[in-house]
């Protein structure tokens, strides 16, 4: 019985970490499906800037799924404000706890007990992007690529 107890904890502890913020910086539309929503790199011309949003993820083991699911937490909040599309602005990791072992004992009357608690380092992975809304056939800009260097034919003369 302790040890469903305890399970339950830890499955309401991790998961309960995980959320999202948002700073409207336009007008919010009508909500959609969040499967609609596309993440984008670069800013499609036309489209327009609803909110800064935030997701993180549950406290996990900074996995690729944890990274999968800040996105996802992302996508779900641009939805609610009725974006189709987040320019992706990063994901990075942050709320690591450090690991540690320890142990205890004690007694009372004639019982005695003790205990070993162990902590595993746990972190959790934030995503951030702006909500913008995409008209339809707009196509994100260009990112300009540096021109490439070209050698001259000849050879350098020796000073």
């Amino acid at each position: 019985m302790r040890l469903h107890i305890a399970a339950l904890t830890a499955v309401l502890l991790l998961s309960g970490c995980a959320g999202s913020s948002k700073v409207m910086v336009g007008q919010a539309r009508p909500a959609i499906d969040p499967a609609q929503v596309r993440i984008y790199t670069v800013v499609p011309a036309g489209s327009q800037e609803i909110a800064q949003i935030e997701a993180s993820s549950a406290i996990g083991f900074g996995t690729q799924g944890q990274t999968d699911s800040a996105v996802a937490r992302l996508k779900s909040e641009a939805a609610a404000l009725g974006a189709n599309g987040v320019v992706l602005m990063g994901v990075g990791a942050s709320g690591s706890s450090g690991g540690g072992v320890s142990v205890g004992g004690g007694s009372w009357g004639s019982s005695s007990y003790g205990g070993v608690g162990i902590g595993i380092p746990t972190q959790q992975k934030k995503a951030v992007g702006m909500a913008i809304w995409v008209p339809p056939g707009a196509v994100p800009a260009e990112v300009p690529m540096p021109a490439p260097v070209v050698e001259p034919d000849t050879p350098a003369k020796p000073l």
